[in-house]
């Protein structure tokens, strides 16, 4: 009878134990770095890699062919442009992953594209055209949950750049989101998405809605140079929406109107804190903080705390520091193209340079991106020999890139693919 007690005991202390291991554990993000919400999506961790071998619109080793199945990661053997005629609707569980594209990478260009649940979009640009349906979007992310994009690039839509309805968990971050066409010009209409993290995203050249946060989200350490009409807009509806707006620089350039926030209402809940204004468009980053007061003018409900808390938690830095991480990191900038280049040259400008403009065809247009050769891959794994070769891979084994050999948490490919940017940056 005596020892019934004491084991007992040291059951329920084991128990315990395992419950606080378990919730105390980091959960695993999708990459390292990724952080919001929309960090824990696996997209096509252990399934089928696909090549894009072919900038045509469709057919055998398109990027159209490449998004239509679930279950694949998607890498990249050519650079260049991708232009579409028709939209593309990708299929769930997805990476794609633009990073393993050679030379200056890829751009999608001239229609829409849209995501389903559960993908990883990394180092990629989306751009759309005057070409297609007024009314379209370049990016959409409608119904779904789990989506992160890292470091992706998105302009030219035709009424938003971006779209996002009755979505949840998801995270924008590194991104460029900018220089939006007619008819509208504006940057991103969130309707209704929940648990939503942007951080360090440029919000450059769009006339409004940067973005219009009809959303429940955690806005952190963005930046938003050279609105028109109005920068970043509240959700303004009869539905309650909770907006935490966090450490981000509002920067105004040619096109600018003093209202760098503007159209929120009562049912706008907003926590803010740490962010800065600056209006004077004179070529230096020296505005002030912006106070309660701004936001109550709105007509905005303020919070005394937070709302928003994800599992991963984004590592917030000041507005002024956030600006300088965007100037270098934001958009697909292993190597940035001219038009990602000449937008980063605008913020640069503190104030005196961007424009906001009609077509694409005014902004230049969609440059060329020249080729280049892809590293070879013999067994077609996705990791190039040289790379399987210098970690104790074996080149000729096809199986080998979904082995977890190099981590306990990450495969084989997945320890590639998130090498390649760390690996090019630090040349």
């Amino acid at each position: 009878m005596p020892l019934v007690q004491p084991i007992k005991f040291s059951a329920l202390l084991c128990c315990c134990l395992l419950f606080w291991w378990r919730s105390s554990a980091q959960p695993l993000a999708s990459f390292p770095g990724a952080e919001g919400f929309g960090a824990l999506a696996t997209g096509g961790r252990g399934g089928e890699r696909y090549h894009v071998t072919s900038l045509a619109d469709s057919g055998n080793g398109s990027f159209r062919e490449a998004v239509s199945k679930a279950g694949r990661t998607v890498v990249f053997d050519v650079c260049g442009v991708i232009k579409i005629g028709d939209k593309i609707k990708a299929a769930e569980s997805l990476t794609i992953a633009g990073q393993t594209a050679p030379g200056a990478g890829v751009v999608v260009y001239g229609n829409t594209v849209s995501f389903s649940s559960n993908t990883i979009v990394r180092y990629m640009r989306f751009r759309g055209s005057i070409g297609m349906a007024k009314g379209s979007c370049t990016v959409v992310a409608d119904d779904l949950n789990n989506i992160i994009f890292d470091h992706v690039s998105i302009q030219w839509g035709r009424w938003d750049n971006l779209h996002l309805k009755n979505s949840s968990d998801i995270t924008m971050q590194y991104c460029i989101i900018g220089e939006s066409i007619e008819p509208q010009r504006f940057g991103a209409l969130l309707e209704g998405p929940t648990n939503f993290s942007m951080h360090h995203c440029l919000w450059i050249d769009n006339q409004s809605r940067n973005p219009k946060a009809k959303a429940g989200i955690s806005y952190v350490n963005n930046i938003v140079y050279n609105w028109g009409a109005s920068g970043l807009v509240g959700g303004h509806s009869e539905a309650d929406h909770f907006q935490d707006i966090i450490n981000n620089y509002f920067i105004a350039g040619p096109n600018s109107t003093p209202n760098f926030i503007a159209m929120f209402s009562a049912t706008d809940h907003v926590y803010q804190s740490g962010n800065y204004v600056d209006l004077d468009k004179n070529g230096s980053l020296n505005g002030r903080l912006v106070a309660d007061s701004d936001f109550t003018k709105a007509t905005a409900t303020l919070l005394e705390k937070p709302t928003h808390s994800p599992l991963i938690p984004v590592k917030v830095e000041d507005a002024a520091a956030a600006c300088r991480t965007v100037l270098q990191t934001a958009g697909a900038s292993i190597v940035r193209d001219s038009v990602d280049s000449r937008l980063i040259s605008y913020l640069q400008s503190m104030g005196t340079k961007g424009k906001i403009f009609q077509t694409e065809a005014d902004a230049g247009g969609q440059p060329t991106i020249y080729s280049d050769k892809a590293l070879p891959d013999t067994d077609g794994d996705g990791i190039p020999d040289i790379w399987e070769k210098q970690h104790g891979l074996q080149a000729g084994n096809g199986a080998d890139g979904k082995e977890f050999k190099l981590s306990k948490t990450y495969t084989n490919l997945e320890v590639y693919i998130n090498s390649i940017p760390n690996r090019l940056s630090s040349k």
